[in-house]
C-alpha cells in the first residue's frame, strides 16, 4: 500500500507499547539474532541494491556536497541554487530534472515541512521519478494527516514551533473566522488560499498580538464561525469544476484514515459537520 494512499478501515492501528526493548542491552540482543545475513540466508531476500544517493544522481544529475546533507535531508538553499532557473535551450531531460527538483522543494517546504523549514528529505525521490503518476496520489489527505500530527505535537507545552502545511491552516482560519481576516483581501481566486497570498504580518510586538488573539478566541460566539464558507456565490464563481465532481465530494464526507508514511490520523468528519 502506498504511504500516501487513503483507505477506510474498521480496525485499529497496532502500536508497540514502551518496554525494555528500548534499552541498549535489548537492542544489542536484537542485533545479535536479526541481521541482513539472516534475511538473505533464511528468507532468500536480497540485501543489496543501489544506495539512495545513486538514485539521486540518476534522477537529478548531481549529488550535493556532504556539508549540504543532514542524515537524509538536503539543505533547501542548495536546491534553490542548483535548480533555481532552468538554462535557456535546455533539452527535455534537463527540464524534467528541474521539474522534479522543484516538486521536491514544494513538497519539502510547503506541504510537508518540518520545523527547520529549510531541509528537503530524499524520501520524495521515488515519487518525482514517476512524474506521470504523481496525480494519482491523495496528496491532500497526506498533507492533512501531517497537519493533524503537527498540531497534536505543538499542543505539548514544551513545544514552541509548529510544522506542516501552515498555509492551509491559515487559510482555514481566515475563511471560517471572518473576524480574524486581515483587511483588504476581498478578491476570491483559485485556489482559494491564494486570496491571502500577500499577507505577511510583522514580527514586531508579537507578545501583545498573541494576547489580543487569545482574548478574541475566548470571546468567540457561534455566529462568528462560518460552517460552509465554500458555498457562497463568490466562491462558486471561481472554483474549478473538477473539485465538484462526485469522486471528490464523496471523500469530503468520508470517515476514514489519512496516511502520510508512518503517520496515521482519522478524518472524523462526522464530528464537525453542523
Amino acid at each position: 500500500m502506498s504511504p500516501l494512499s487513503v483507505h477506510s478501515s474498521s480496525g485499529g492501528v497496532w502500536r508497540r507499547t514502551p518496554s525494555t526493548c528500548r534499552s541498549e542491552s535489548a537492542r544489542s540482543h536484537f542485533r545479535t539474532w536479526r541481521t541482513s545475513w539472516d534475511c538473505q540466508w533464511t528468507g532468500t531476500m536480497s540485501v543489496g541494491g543501489c544506495p539512495a544517493w545513486v538514485w539521486f544522481q540518476e534522477f537529478l544529475g548531481v549529488i550535493p556536497l556532504p556539508s549540504q546533507v543532514q542524515k537524509f535531508a538536503i539543505n533547501c538553499i542548495w536546491f534553490q541554487e542548483t535548480f533555481g532557473e532552468s538554462p535557456a535551450g535546455a533539452d527535455e531531460e534537463t527540464v524534467r530534472r528541474f521539474v522534479c527538483a522543484y516538486i521536491m522543494m514544494l513538497l519539502g517546504t510547503q506541504l510537508f515541512a518540518d520545523k527547520s523549514g529549510n531541509r528537503i528529505h530524499i524520501r520524495w525521490l521515488p515519487y518525482v521519478a514517476r512524474l506521470e503518476e504523481m496525480g494519482t496520489y491523495s496528496w491532500g489527505s497526506a498533507a492533512l494527516a501531517w497537519l493533524y500530527r503537527c498540531m497534536c505535537r505543538v499542543a505539548n507545552r514544551h513545544v514552541v514551533k509548529l510544522a506542516g502545511p501552515l498555509q492551509l491552516l491559515q487559510s482555514w482560519i481566515f475563511w471560517r473566522f471572518p473576524r480574524f481576516r486581515p483587511a483588504g483581501y476581498d478578491t476570491c481566486s483559485w485556489p482559494l488560499a491564494s486570496r491571502w497570498s500577500g499577507y505577511n504580518p510583522s514580527g514586531s510586538e508579537k507578545g501583545s498580538r498573541v494576547q489580543m488573539w487569545r482574548l478574541r478566541i475566548d470571546m468567540l460566539q457561534a455566529r462568528d464561525f462560518i460552517w460552509m464558507p465554500y458555498s457562497s456565490p463568490e466562491v462558486l464563481q471561481v472554483v474549478h469544476p473538477e473539485v465538484l465532481e462526485p469522486r471528490h465530494t464523496a471523500m469530503w464526507r468520508s470517515v476514514t484514515s489519512l496516511i502520510y508514511f508512518a503517520v496515521i490520523e482519522w478524518h472524523q468528519i462526522d464530528r464537525v459537520l453542523p
